[in-house]
C-alpha cells in the first residue's frame, strides 16, 4: 500500500508510538509525505528547542525509507478546488492545510494515514484514521 502521511503520524512515529509503527511497518510498501505536511513538520522544528535533531531525525526517515514528496502542481491545485468546493456545499469545514493535504492523496492515488476525523468529510480519497 502507498501510505502518505499526515503530520500528526511522522509526529507520532517519530516519538515511537507502537501503534503508528506497527502500521507503517504491516501496511507501507510505499511512504509519501505532501510538501504541505513537510511545510508544518519544518514550522514545528522551528519552534522545538531540538530543531537540529528533528530535522535530523526526518532527514533520515526520508532517506531510509524513500520518501516521495508530493507537490503541489496544477493537477493538486484543481483538486484542491474539487475538494473544497464539495465540503463548502456540505457544509463542512476542515483546516485548510488539510484541503491541500487532501488533494495531494487524490492527485497521488495513496492512501492517508491520519489521526483527524475531520479526513472523513472528504469523500475523495482513501484514508485509514487511527484514534
Amino acid at each position: 500500500m502507498r501510505l502518505i502521511l499526515d503530520t500528526n503520524i511522522y509526529s507520532d512515529y517519530a516519538e515511537g508510538k507502537p501503534e503508528v509503527v506497527d502500521v507503517i511497518a504491516r501496511k507501507a510498501q510505499e511512504i509519501c509525505f505532501p510538501s504541505i505536511v513537510l511545510g508544518e513538520l519544518y514550522y514545528g522544528f522551528l519552534k522545538s528547542s531540538r530543531k537540529q535533531l528533528n530535522e535530523q531525525k526526518i532527514e533520515q526517515f526520508i532517506t531510509l525509507f524513500n520518501v516521495d514528496i508530493i507537490v503541489v502542481d496544477e493537477d493538486v491545485s484543481r483538486k484542491y478546488a474539487l475538494i473544497y468546493e464539495n465540503l463548502e456545499k456540505k457544509g463542512c469545514r476542515i483546516p485548510l492545510n488539510d484541503v491541500w493535504i487532501a488533494a495531494c492523496c487524490m492527485a497521488d492515488g495513496g492512501t492517508l494515514l491520519t489521526r483527524d476525523n475531520h479526513f472523513n468529510n472528504v469523500e475523495q480519497i482513501e484514508k485509514i484514521i487511527l484514534h
